[in-house]
């Protein structure tokens, strides 16, 4: 299999408290890649290793083939980053910031006013043409993913892209991975099961500092059997509204329930079992 990125026994401590403890996987080329924990499970360390900002105590992460090496920016070329709190010159608008990040990474010039247009549009900010301190969260995480891809990365690195959003803009940042994943492979980390579940090719638990688990959502889907089915509905009204249909036609609903998960039920499980 094709990786885009490879990270091979990785350790990482800070003082006496171990974060990573022989951390491995790959992610596959072309795919959305789901990197779940719990909060302080070390996937924000991860990224940072990932971009060469902390050095690994042991252990090795390769990007497109290339080592990545602390201190050092060669493999960051291949990136996009965009952090979970991403901060912005909030008395620029958003075309004048992405302009400006144009010129620090080096698009050609004649290219600049192009690619910016195409990445507003992209994250559905053409049209907000205000300066950034006015955004709200989403629309700063809209811009965030906007810079991130600007220089048409091969992987875009999210660190928890949707944890302090509202149901609205969570669906928007998801829409948004999704699409750009045809053509950049994407690994976001995560604690929300759900927005894994949603748009995730692959998925890896992260628990002390290992990999817990690690596979494809088609895995998890299976885990459920074949004898149930889920119906999302775009809002309450939907729902009723489909509800009373079946009754109109007699059918009866012998069990109507909101269930867990596969994925939570395993992450549940694979948690449990580790820290026992």
């Amino acid at each position: 299999m094709d990786e885009i990125l490879k990270i091979k026994d990785v350790y990482k401590s800070f003082g006496e408290k171990k974060i990573l403890d022989g951390l491995s996987f790959d992610v596959p080329r072309n795919s959305v890649f789901g990197f779940v924990g719990r909060n302080g499970a070390g996937k924000t360390t991860t990224m940072k290793l990932i971009l060469g900002l902390y050095k690994a105590d042991a252990g090795e992460i390769f990007i497109n083939g290339k080592k990545v090496k602390y201190g050092q920016n060669d493999t960051n070329k291949y990136i996009g980053y965009l952090p979970d709190v991403p901060e912005f010159y909030g008395y620029m608008k958003p075309a004048e910031y992405l302009r400006l990040c144009a010129d620090i990474t080096n698009i050609p010039k004649e290219k600049v006013d192009d690619r910016i247009n195409e990445m507003l549009v992209m994250v559905g900010l053409e049209k907000d043409n205000k300066r950034i301190n006015g955004f709200s969260r989403g629309m700063k995480q809209r811009l965030g993913i906007a810079q991130a891809l600007l220089a048409k990365p091969e992987l875009l690195i999210c660190d928890e892209p949707t944890s302090a959003l509202d149901p609205a803009g969570r669906k928007e940042i998801l829409d948004i991975l999704k699409a750009v994943s045809e053509h950049t492979t994407v690994i976001f980390s995560t604690h929300i099961l759900s927005d894994v579940e949603r748009i995730c090719d692959n998925v890896a638990i992260l628990n002390n500092g290992r990999i817990a688990w690690n596979g494809n959502i088609a895995q998890v889907r299976e885990m459920g059997g074949n004898k149930s089915f889920t119906a999302e509905f775009a809002s309450n009204e939907d729902m009723n509204k489909a509800l009373n249909a079946i009754k109109t036609q007699n059918i009866d609903i012998v069990k109507l329930e909101m269930k867990d998960s596969n994925l939570e039920k395993l992450f549940m499980e694979v948690i449990g079992n580790e820290t026992d």
